[in-house]
């Protein structure tokens, strides 16, 4: 019996190897059909994967084709949505000219008519503008001529307010989508972009056409492209993307305004902060170090150069046609504009020589002649300095026949411009002797009449007293390198120096009081070499004849030589335009205005700015932020410093509180954040022109950034030192309390940021949180 079961078990085993065998013929044959049919049909071609044939079998081989995977965040979609549905509601709405739209819109309109227009920012916010106002075919009819002015029906301002809605919107995701690229949680980034919707005075701000919102999203779009950019690989397509996006972020927001300088200033001190971190990496040669940095500074020079200047190739060649503000610039960019100055001086002569009948405008500052008229100096001044007495010399503002002075050589007699003329040259003495008065140009050592330090400028009255005149000039062409040793007229940039004193005749920028009928002041001063020296001739003609008929005659005889259009090149307009932007002065001098306000009383936000006023209610528009956000805002610089001081005198007692991330990203925040605020704040202690709410925005983004910070942070350190539940509990209900109470804030003033609620006096006053706030209360409506 045992024998026979044996028998059986070793039938059975036989078996199942049989089974096996068979099996594994089977997928071998199976194997072989998959090679098999792999095979490429030309069988002079090699065989195509043998060797990953034999390890993969057929039916788990698989093509994967191109494929395009598409994120969303949701959360930051639903940020932007809820902006652009707050910015955009009744964006229309008022139908007025509100507050600084009276120059946007009105430099918008000129970029339709290719009128040229000058402003002291530069012109990208508003070519992106005018780019959509070209879209919708606007025609720039519309003269923007006061606040309150109603639009008419062909103004199409839903989009010309659009692009700043827009971008106010944009504000919001760029917020949420920064503190996540700085490594803060999901619900501190959902809480910045939750306080940029809700601030009032950023929503004021976003609805109208003004050039904030555009500045302020390119920063942020900065911002986050560069940190992004920091943790990128190196030298990977996303280093090289981002390096190159943070480039032309940075300088659209410096070719919006020129306060975007101070963003760039912080993108600078970030990227080299990060070399310097990089000195460190033992596993990077000094030539990687130096190819790296090359290659930096590179993308971040080249680029930024090529789009500030092609952003002014288009302004110049879009406003080729002269206008009102042209009057700023020299003679020669404005004889470069269709039907201005080019069409005033056709045919003028070009040569100065002597008896050339000229106008001498002042190449920096203001737009005025040279001038004078039979009015003297007083005798004495209010504080007691003496004069000369003699005649006048002033700047004046505008064409008038006292603007003429004619050349004369001093060695010669008459007034008159012979048959051949005489040419004035680099280095020649000369008289000006007033055209009306025949009073030659004076200058002598008496104290100016308003700037003391420099020597008065008169025509020489002989009173005969032992005060002889001083009439000699010498000419010193400046640009003679370019126009040559001839004085020309438009072209030519001159000195003109006082002989006998070797001072230079200067529009000193100030003005004359009511004896001088409040023209500018023209003196001699020591200092030759400045911008305010240079002079150049504008309208010019010769003086041929005493004879009425003769002078008609020689009008049109040969010596009349043609000047014809100048064609500057891009370069020498661009130079010019960015010293008259840089220097100029609009004459908003500090606390000038009623609604200009100073650093200090940003931070505590004392004053704010009436945009609008209803004219049939006391509904009105009128800026103000959310009073809870900006003092959370400048609680949290406080705590930040204050975290910051007692962090480092504990590490430097050897005690390390915070966990080596947390400290690292404390620094971060610091130097990017902190240091934002400051760059973008502290400058315009040192401003002396007239200061508003609206230039605190870019500070007060990154206030707002790092208040988010710090209530993250101020989290952890519950965490890490008091992890209770009760405690984080109440914490947690803190922060819903205190956004319930921005909520609030925001609600009850959003009358004052769409102006579409027709209040009462009393519901102005109940508005008035405080006594600084000056809103306005229509004097024909009962209160």
């Amino acid at each position: 019996m045992k024998a026979e079961g044996m028998d059986n078990e070793v039938r059975k085993r036989k078996s199942r190897e049989k089974r096996t065998k068979s099996d594994d013929m089977s997928e071998e044959s199976e194997r072989l059909q998959c090679e098999k049919a792999m095979e490429p049909i030309d069988n002079n071609l090699e065989k195509y994967h043998v060797k990953n044939a034999e390890k993969i079998p057929c039916q788990e081989e698989s093509y994967h084709s191109f494929t395009v995977s598409i994120e969303m965040d949701l959360v930051a979609w639903t940020l932007f949505l809820l902006a652009f549905l707050t910015r955009t509601f009744r964006l229309s709405q008022p139908r007025d000219v509100v507050f600084d739209e009276l120059h946007y819109g009105k430099y918008v309109s000129m970029y339709m008519r290719n009128t040229f227009f000058f402003d002291q920012h530069p012109p990208l916010g508003k070519q992106i503008v005018a780019g959509v106002a070209s879209i919708i075919n606007y025609d720039g009819n519309y003269t923007f001529s006061k606040i309150g002015a109603p639009y008419t029906e062909n103004v199409p301002i839903f989009w010309l307010r659009f692009i700043p809605a827009l971008c106010g919107s944009l504000l919001s995701p760029l917020t949420y989508k920064l503190l996540q690229a700085l490594r803060m949680n999901r619900w501190t980034a959902l809480l910045g972009g939750f306080l940029i919707i809700f601030d009032n005075a950023l929503l004021t701000q976003s609805r109208f056409i003004l050039m904030e919102p555009i500045l302020l999203f390119f920063t942020m779009l900065g911002l986050v492209l560069l940190v992004k950019f920091h943790k990128a690989g190196l030298y990977t397509p996303l280093w090289f993307a981002y390096a190159t996006g943070a480039a032309i972020a940075f300088t659209c927001a410096l070719a919006v305004k020129y306060v975007g300088f101070y963003s760039c200033c912080l993108a600078g001190f970030s990227i080299l902060r990060n070399i310097w971190k990089r000195l460190r990496d033992r596993d990077v040669s000094d030539w990687q170090i130096i190819l790296q940095t090359m290659t930096i500074g590179t993308i971040f020079t080249v680029i930024p150069m090529a789009i500030y200047m092609s952003v002014f190739y288009v302004h110049l060649n879009v406003l080729h046609k002269a206008g009102p503000h042209d009057s700023i610039m020299t003679s020669a960019f404005q004889a470069s504009l269709d039907g201005g100055l080019a069409s005033i001086i056709n045919k003028q002569p070009i040569v100065i020589s002597h008896g050339s009948q000229v106008t001498l405008k002042p190449t920096f500052g203001r737009p005025c002649w040279l001038h004078s008229h039979p009015h003297t100096y007083p005798i004495k001044y209010p504080d007691k300095r003496g004069s000369s007495h003699q005649q006048q010399v002033t700047a004046y503002s505008w064409k008038d026949v006292n603007n003429w002075w004619i050349v004369k050589r001093p060695t010669r007699n008459d007034l008159v411009v012979g048959d051949e003329p005489d040419p004035i040259k680099h280095g020649d003495e000369i008289h000006l002797v007033h055209g009306l008065t025949a009073r030659a140009l004076n200058s002598h050592d008496v104290a100016a009449p308003v700037t003391p330090q420099a020597q008065e400028v008169s025509c020489y009255i002989d009173y005969n007293i032992s005060m002889p005149g001083q009439l000699l000039w010498r000419v010193e062409i400046v640009n003679r390198n370019e126009e040559g040793d001839i004085w020309k007229a438009i072209t030519s940039h001159v000195r003109l120096i006082h002989v006998s004193t070797g001072t230079a005749l200067r529009l000193s920028g100030r003005q004359l009081p009511d004896w001088g009928f409040n023209q500018h002041e023209v003196v001699s001063d020591r200092v030759v070499v400045q911008p305010s020296t240079v002079w150049n001739v504008e309208e010019h003609r010769y003086t041929k004849t005493d004879d009425q008929k003769e002078r008609e005659r020689e009008l049109v005889t040969r010596e009349m030589i043609p000047l014809t259009r100048t064609n500057p090149s891009f370069l020498r307009k661009f130079t010019e335009l960015q010293l008259k932007m840089l220097w100029y002065n609009d004459g908003l001098q500090a606390n000038s205005h009623m609604y200009g306000s100073t650093p200090l009383e940003w931070v505590l936000m004392d004053k704010g700015i009436a945009y609008w006023v209803d004219k049939t209610s006391n509904g009105q528009i009128h800026l103000l932020g959310n009073i809870a956000i900006w003092y959370s805002g400048t609680i949290s610089v406080i705590v930040y410093l204050a975290l910051l001081a007692f962090y480092l005198l504990r590490r430097r007692r050897l005690c390390f509180d915070l966990p080596d991330d947390e400290w690292e990203k404390f620094q971060l925040v610091g130097e990017l954040l902190l240091g934002g605020y400051f760059i973008n704040y502290l400058p315009f202690f040192f401003t002396e022109r007239a200061l508003f709410l609206h230039n605190y925005f870019p500070a007060l983004i990154f206030k707002i950034l790092l208040l988010c910070f710090v209530i993250e942070h101020l989290h952890t350190l519950l965490r890490l030192f008091f992890n209770r539940p009760i405690v984080l509990h109440l914490s947690r209900l803190a922060i819903f309390a205190w956004i319930a109470v921005v909520l609030y804030v925001y609600r009850k003033f959003i009358v004052l940021s769409y102006g579409g609620t027709k209040l009462s006096a009393e519901d102005v006053i109940n508005l008035r949180w405080k006594d600084t706030w000056d809103f306005i209360l229509h004097k024909k409506i009962p209160v």
